[in-house]
């Protein structure tokens, strides 16, 4: 039986990424969506807000993902208006938690929560499928993850810059971009901090390339280079 891949789900087959550094948080991810086989989004945004302070990297079912989102925004809106101050890091990955745990067996999702508060500075919480909550100084996920495990620990250090930090996100995703057919398009950045938050677009065609990857081109009709000559 052929497969519909026009109406298949839609499925964020990601990369997301999250990481501490010395005063915050970078929080970054591909911007790929599929259907299959077939690529239904190139530029999908896949960092949302939860709060002025919190984002969520999303992965797996783009519908419970945002599903997910949606809820703990307004259940954070109706925190901050009850306590009068803005949520902490952890109040906001703990409602993702309870939503992801509660209803584990139908949600189809992997989240990355980072942001900055007074009380705790940057915080990085991993709530991947079935509900758990890790607090981790970096966080990867998504299916773009298995080829970044191996290069995180090698890279990843305490007291990074805010610069290093947003270098080695967009450097990982990247990497991931290169051999995840599920990655790929453009990379963004969220860097979280005491001073606000900063967003950052990194096109595809500004990414570095790697082993044996060919560069962009605007038409399948570009010469990919001079041909060589025929030796008779």
């Amino acid at each position: 039986m052929e497969m519909d891949w026009a109406n298949a789900p839609h499925s964020m087959g990601t990369t997301i990424i999250g990481v501490t550094y010395n005063g915050g948080v970078v929080l970054g991810a591909d911007s790929r969506t599929s259907t299959g086989m077939y690529v239904a989004n190139r530029v999908s945004d896949k960092i949302t807000q939860l709060t002025d302070n919190v984002y969520v990297c999303r992965s797996g079912s783009a519908a419970d993902s945002q599903l997910v989102s949606d809820y703990v925004r307004y259940f954070l809106h109706q925190h901050v208006i009850q306590l009068g101050q803005p949520a902490t890091v952890k109040v906001a990955a703990n409602l993702i938690r309870q939503l992801s745990y509660q209803n584990k067996s139908m949600l189809e999702t992997g989240l990355i929560v980072g942001g900055w508060d007074k009380y705790n500075g940057g915080k990085i919480f991993s709530i991947p499928l079935g509900g758990t909550m890790l607090e981790q100084p970096f966080a990867i996920g998504g299916s773009g993850s298995s080829y970044l495990y191996g290069f995180f620990d090698q890279a990843w250090k305490e007291g990074m810059s805010k610069e290093e930090a947003e270098a080695l996100v967009v450097k990982a995703a990247s990497l991931a971009i290169a051999r995840d057919g599920a990655s790929g398009g453009v990379v963004r950045t969220v860097v979280i901090n005491s001073e606000g938050v900063t967003r950052n677009f990194y096109p595809g065609d500004k990414l570095p390339l790697w082993h044996e990857e060919l560069p962009m081109r605007n038409s399948l009709l570009e010469p990919l280079g001079e041909p060589e000559p025929m030796h008779v």
